[in-house]
């Protein structure tokens, strides 16, 4: 081919298949069941699904271009929602104008922060296990990923919680150099589930001040914790809000991962930067899924609904834990997300199995990965591939559960399970 890609996606096309790819329900056994991408199995709440099929009925304007910002409406609503939340703020609100901007999902809001931010061969620290998205998007806009690690310091033989997973500051401070220009924070964690305490962000915030560092913090899954555990935002910590954009997401709120809307909050002179390269990359988000979004803020008090579906969700993940418990497979148990880490160290599946040889020259909980899905009918997303080359080992000990599922889906899944119970050392 006389035409060359672009050397920044080389690494892209150099790989067998991503793992969305691989373990994408519709190449999948079609018996299976999907506890691995993290889309759920209902829709989002009648209230939102009401009140948008009137608007779609009676307003013309949602169905033509929105201001890039976003929607008056739903900034209003986001400023509503969010400003008691900055206690930087003082009491002030949110600035619908300048300091909130909608994006085409969160992951065009970070690709937009680091498209108006990064310059050539600048380098952004990521915390691994990383989404797997952050890796392209940092390349993409010239800049040079630098991991550190999140350690996992528990029993893998016993079930864990999100402080036996520890970021060393020390190994932080010393990937940082002249080149380090941004990290990427995010909590609560995906995969983990780990919710970070105060202490731990405020390490992570004093290495961002002494060294000059933007932090982009990625808080799509801020509505989602469970056992009194409380989501803090790193941006209220002194010295913070002037260095941080904060990314959200209305299809992890609402259920409605199809709709592409998130959002960016934060000083307005990052804002500022941030929708310039916005407006260039999508122009403008759907207009009616940013009214859906609007809605679900607008009436969420009224409809009791995040406590709701706190409750909702821990017992969904209880569901799942109960059958990992009952064939002793341990797991870390999540204070936030909708994710579970689980132990596959002692799972004693057979090497010789027939893997394809895309799979076969994976890391080991991509061929766990495999053999579950096509002996066992469960699907689930191997964890490795959100850590850099050099760490893929520190994940293939885990594999990724996703819980954000009906009650019958899960209970089916872990009846399905229980044949691992004879592979367990």
């Amino acid at each position: 081919m006389s035409v060359r890609p672009a050397s920044r996606i080389a690494f892209e096309l150099n790989k067998s298949a991503d793992v969305w790819s691989i373990f994408n329900p519709l190449v999948m056994p079609k018996t299976s069941l999907s506890l691995g991408q993290g889309f759920m199995s209902w829709k989002p709440p009648s209230y939102i699904r009401s009140a948008l099929n009137n608007s779609i009925n009676e307003d013309t304007s949602v169905h033509h271009y929105s201001h890039p910002k976003g929607r008056p409406r739903l900034r209003n609503a986001l400023s509503e929602h969010f400003s008691p939340e900055f206690t930087c703020l003082n009491g002030r609100k949110l600035d619908t104008e300048s300091e909130i901007i909608v994006t085409a999902g969160a992951n065009e809001g970070i690709y937009s922060i680091l498209a108006a931010f990064l310059e050539q061969d600048d380098e952004v620290i990521l915390f691994e296990p990383a989404f797997d998205q952050y890796m392209p998007n940092v390349r993409y806009n010239g800049g040079k990923e630098v991991y550190v690690p999140i350690r996992f310091h528990g029993d893998p033989t016993k079930n864990s919680t999100g402080d036996d997973w520890k970021i060393d500051i020390n190994e932080l401070r010393a990937a940082i150099t002249p080149k380090t220009k941004a990290m990427i924070f995010n909590t609560p964690h995906n995969p983990i589930g780990k919710v970070f305490n105060e202490q731990e962000l405020n390490e992570i915030a004093q290495v961002a001040i002494d060294n000059n560092l933007l932090v982009i913090s990625d808080e799509v899954y801020d509505c989602l914790t469970f056992d009194g555990s409380k989501h803090l935002k790193i941006a209220n910590i002194p010295g913070m809000w002037e260095r941080t954009l904060t990314v959200g997401s209305a299809g992890k709120s609402f259920a409605a991962t199809g709709w592409r809307v998130g959002w960016v909050l934060g000083h307005p002179e990052l804002i500022k930067a941030t929708l310039a390269a916005t407006v260039r990359i999508v122009f403008c988000v759907n207009s009616t899924a940013q009214e859906g979004a609007a809605i679900g803020l607008e009436q969420s008090k009224e409809q009791n609904f995040f406590h709701n579906q706190r409750e909702e969700y821990e017992v969904r993940r209880d569901t799942l834990t109960k059958h990992l418990d009952s064939i002793g497979l341990p797991y870390t148990k999540p204070s936030g997300s909708y994710f579970i880490l689980a132990d596959i160290s002692k799972v004693d599946f057979p090497e010789d199995y027939p893997f394809p040889d895309y799979i076969k020259s994976r890391t080991r909980d991509f061929r766990f990965a495999w053999w579950l899905a096509h002996e066992f009918g469960v699907v689930t997303i191997p964890p490795s591939d959100f850590y850099g080359e050099e760490n893929q080992k520190l994940g293939e000990q885990f594999i990724r559960f996703a819980f954000c599922k009906e009650a019958d889906i899960l209970n089916e899944a872990g009846e399905r399970i229980k044949g691992l119970a004879k592979y367990i050392k």
